[in-house]
């Protein structure tokens, strides 16, 4: 399967003493980059989180946040950590003093606090067993995100293969006829010279002529670039790396192409040729 680097999953639980919401977010990185943001009762779980994301994905960065809102009915009252409330209150005063102009939080806004409302062991083991099956189901449905947004990419790429191979064969079949009609005008120009010209000086001209118009060598190279990329995509697989790559391969190719155009139709096809290859090469880097 080809995978996608952007995705977005969204799992909750209103089960049990609260809300428990788990989301996840990716987007294209060169690398793997987790980044956690756990209530302080969810923090053990990070390690563990972490090791499965990495098992389970190889780019992209991603942003996991949960979120937990409890509730008092389940365990008869909210137990309010008090040294926690009290450094919370420290650390406002002294932003205060520093900063009079700083607004002053809600009680709800401290209830919030990481760390604030406490928990027992038991109700920790509960909700660490809760959060986990949350976070298994948002990552497998992440996966399942990545994997769709992977297939309409690579078919996408597939699209603009299919015109990039078009283009190479509408060149291949212009250029006969436009080496022939270079031939006929630099024939005429030098018919038109009244100089005696020296012998075999002709022939030279056209040799030289078709040896920089001859482009057969970079279309049977982008012809083997564009085999290269549709096999890397049947292979699936964390593959974004290996296509950018190509892409670079497929646009220098074009830019000799360009370089060495004779007409103004070989010049729009090396143009077209860019165009599609960028346009693979945007898309691409959203490729695990």
């Amino acid at each position: 399967m080809i995978n996608s680097m952007t995705a977005f999953a969204r799992e909750t639980d209103d089960s049990g003493s609260g809300s428990l919401v788990v989301e996840i977010r990716s987007v294209n990185h060169r690398y793997l980059d987790c980044i956690f943001k756990l209530p302080e009762a969810l923090r053990g779980l990070e390690p563990a989180w972490r090791k499965t994301l990495q098992k389970k994905l190889s780019r992209g960065k991603l942003e996991c946040q949960v979120r937990w809102y409890p509730q008092d009915s389940a365990t008869g009252g909210m137990e309010i950590d008090l040294d926690a409330l009290r450094r919370l209150a420290h650390a406002s005063d002294t932003v205060t003093e520093h900063m009079p102009g700083c607004a002053q939080p809600t009680s709800l806004e401290i209830l919030q606090w990481p760390g604030i409302i406490a928990a027992n062991a038991e109700d920790e083991d509960a909700l660490e067993a809760r959060a986990s099956s949350l976070f298994e189901s948002a990552l497998e449905n992440l996966a399942q995100s990545r994997s769709r947004e992977g297939a309409k990419l690579a078919e996408f790429i597939g699209e603009r293969l299919s015109l990039i191979n078009a283009e190479v064969e509408r060149t291949r079949v212009l250029m006969p006829e436009l080496l022939q009609q270079q031939r006929e005008r630099l024939e005429q120009r030098l018919a038109e010279i009244t100089a005696e010209l020296e012998p075999g000086r002709v022939e030279q001209e056209l040799v030289i002529l078709a040896q920089k118009a001859d482009v057969d060598e970079e279309l049977d190279r982008l012809q083997t670039h564009v085999e290269e990329v549709e096999r890397v995509l049947e292979k699936g697989g964390p593959c974004g790396r290996r296509l950018d790559f190509l892409m670079q391969e497929l646009n220098r190719e074009a830019n000799t192409l360009s370089s060495k155009s004779i007409s103004g139709s070989t010049t729009q096809n090396a143009v077209e040729l860019k165009v599609l290859i960028e346009q693979m090469r945007e898309q691409i880097q959203n490729l695990e």
